[in-house]
């Protein structure tokens, strides 16, 4: 081990890398880690972080809009940009600092630049090679913007979050986490916002019934343009106008594309090794997270599993452990819960009712739609939608899917119940906390008339 500088080297000093570093330092490890752009990664810096503060922004026109049912009165509200922006900005600098001494507390060295790989073991960085036993490439993703005429007009998430102006009217192309998300924000921000898709219905991987229920809560404040693309797009002065594939021409001042993220991997030197790719870019690597070079590792968006940022943590946290100490154990991609924090927010947990059926459960579906109390004195035309999927074989939820308010809150305890196995039975005899919105996963009895079912 002495023979090389590092025990460890990681490129990247996002959620993953710096998780790696500090688990293997205190396992002994000499670590190092390189990063170019900015400490945190994609999630605090362009990600899940500023993309919940702005959420939380959002959201302030609703609770001021239904603060009026329940006799708040008051001057109107009005909103400035440039206050959250400042502010986020702080944050993210105060995030970028937490993660830089977790790196600097644990004895981790830094290089702030660019790497790249010569060779199994070496890496060219700051004008020099250094050399590592191990190797992990921890360098995340990247949005990915189609060729068509006139993308250079178009913004994507990374520019988002640093609009200096509030645009009067946006559009945004694409219908995964990202659009809806920002759909969303924009929109409650006091934005005229279209979405286009390419789609019938919004967020696709998630439940169809759920697609069909987010898709129309979503529309009844943004305009949808589902079924449809950008044809091209031209600029006029301050004005950028699409023209449509079916036709019609939409005028805004900005055009966000969020049509999906490509691992970071170009550029790395990955031909002076062994590593293999994917044709999207994403690093191909085994149950253990071993690229086709055997010193070298790779995990997080770069491999393209599951992008979200406590996986990154988790197959980071694997591969430090597996290769500094006896613990050796396989990441389960089982019962991961999301969130999409778009207004109302959407959490999942298990298996689609689709994906049920194409593993041949024979299955039971519950579900309901159900107007919250608070709504009942907002005025507020809002719904909520809960559903479970249950495997009748074992009585066993696979499934648990839901839209409303602060979703992601309550799937996450659920989350925990579905891994230690929770039963429909388990569901049924578990009180509910009246009245909550959480209470209908524990009343729901009726399976659902036309519940899908495989003999």
């Amino acid at each position: 081990m002495e023979a090389f500088d590092y025990d460890l080297f990681v490129i990247g000093a996002g959620s993953g890398g710096v998780r790696a570093c500090r688990v293997a330092a205190n396992l002994g490890a000499r670590v190092a880690v390189a990063e170019e752009r900015y400490f945190g990664g994609t999630c605090v810096n362009v990600g899940c972080v500023p993309k919940k503060l702005f959420s939380y922004a959002a959201h302030y026109r609703d609770d001021f809009a239904d603060g009026r049912g329940f006799g708040w009165t008051g001057p109107e509200p009005s909103f400035d940009w440039s206050v959250l922006l400042n502010n986020k900005n702080n944050e993210i600098k105060r995030l970028n600092g937490i993660y830089k001494a977790i790196l600097d507390n644990n004895d981790v060295t830094v290089f702030s630049s660019r790497a790249s790989l010569q060779g199994p073991h070496e890496i060219r960085v700051d004008g020099r090679t250094v050399t590592a036993r191990y190797i992990l490439l921890a360098v995340g993703g990247w949005p990915w913007v189609p060729q068509f005429e006139g993308n250079e007009h178009v913004i994507t998430s990374n520019e988002a979050f640093h609009l200096q102006q509030l645009p009067e009217a946006i559009t945004i192309v694409g219908g995964g986490y990202i659009a809806v998300e920002f759909a969303s924000i924009f929109s409650r921000l006091g934005c005229e916002t279209t979405l286009v898709y390419r789609r019938d219905r919004l967020l696709r991987g998630f439940d169809a019934d759920i697609r069909q229920f987010i898709s129309t809560e979503i529309g009844r404040h943004v305009t949808l343009k589902l079924e449809n693309d950008v044809e091209k797009i031209t600029k006029d002065n301050r004005m950028l106008k699409l023209q449509l594939k079916s036709g019609p021409e939409i005028e805004c001042q900005a055009v966000l594309y969020a049509t999906g993220r490509r691992p970071l991997t170009e550029n790395l030197g990955l031909e002076n090794t062994a590593v293999t790719r994917t044709e999207t870019g994403a690093i191909v690597v085994d149950a253990q997270f071993k690229t086709d070079e055997p010193s070298i590792y790779a995990v997080g968006d770069a491999i393209d599993r599951v992008a979200l940022t406590p996986v990154a943590l988790s197959e980071a946290q694997i591969v430090a452990r597996s290769l500094f100490s006896q613990e050796k154990r396989l990441m389960s991609y089982d019962n991961i819960p999301t969130t999409v924090f778009c207004h109302p927010n959407l959490g999942s947990v298990g298996l689609t009712e689709e994906q049920a059926l194409a593993r041949e459960l024979s299955i039971d579906v519950y579900s309901a739609t159900v107007r919250q109390l608070k709504h009942t004195l907002s005025d507020r035309d809002e719904m909520a939608m809960l559903k479970l999927v249950v495997d009748n074989s074992t009585d066993r939820v696979v499934g648990l899917h839901m839209v409303g308010p602060d979703a992601g809150e309550l799937v996450q305890g659920f989350a925990v119940a579905m891994n230690c196995g929770a039963t429909k039975a388990d569901f049924d005899s578990t009180i509910g906390i009246h009245p909550t919105l959480a209470e209908e996963f524990v009343t729901m009895r009726t399976k659902r008339k036309d519940h899908a079912k495989q003999n």
